[in-house]
């Protein structure tokens, strides 16, 4: 049965694991809707062994789920992938100074862009149909966004600022900021259990 771990770091391979990896974390299951009693105890026992993981699980419909992927996961690598390719083609700028001046936004942003170059090209290439309708609804608020910038409308800029910095601060409450604890530094859990 399809099933989809929301969890792991940009580095990858069986040494980049750690035992908290899947602990508070997702996993998205999509079976199919008509399985008969069998597959449905299969469904559980399988819900079961990623709870045991420390995974939260939840099932859904397996093109919900390409689109709910393609904008929580494809499209930021993709993204990702495409700035620090344009930082590193403009000839105003070199790669030495995309390196040293990295601040914390570039440097953090595209920390996803040093992920496995194989495997994103396999999944994007798989999940091609959801992938282009995220890209293209992303172009379409990123044309607004150039406009408002370019008309001065500073009441719209701040509105989605606040938006999306609220959404952003969702994310760290609902325990989703780091899958490797202390990014890598420290593979014991945090004191009481929490996760990172």
């Amino acid at each position: 049965m399809p099933g989809h771990p929301i969890a792991g770091t940009e580095q990858s391979g069986p040494a980049s694991g750690f035992a908290e990896l899947f602990r508070g974390r997702w996993v998205i299951l999509t079976p199919e809707p008509d399985g008969d009693a069998a597959y449905r105890e299969a469904v559980e026992r399988l819900s079961g062994f990623w709870g045991a993981l420390g995974a939260q699980v939840d099932t859904m419909d397996a093109a919900h789920h390409d689109l709910v992927l393609a904008v929580t996961s494809h499209l930021p690598h993709l993204i990702a992938y495409n700035i620090v390719g344009t930082a590193a083609d403009m000839e105003e700028v070199t790669q030495a100074e995309v390196m040293k001046y990295s601040a914390g936004g570039f440097r953090d942003f595209t920390r996803i862009a040093a992920s496995d170059p194989t495997m994103w090209r396999d999944i994007f290439l798989a999940n091609k149909d959801a992938v282009l309708e995220i890209l293209g609804r992303f172009t379409e608020d990123l044309q607004a966004l150039s406009r408002a910038i370019r008309w001065g409308e500073g009441d719209k800029l701040f509105d989605l600022f606040s938006r999306t910095r609220d959404i952003r601060r969702g994310i760290i409450i609902a325990g989703q900021e780091s899958a490797e604890p202390n990014f890598g530094r420290d593979r014991s859990p945090p004191a009481g259990g929490a996760t990172p």
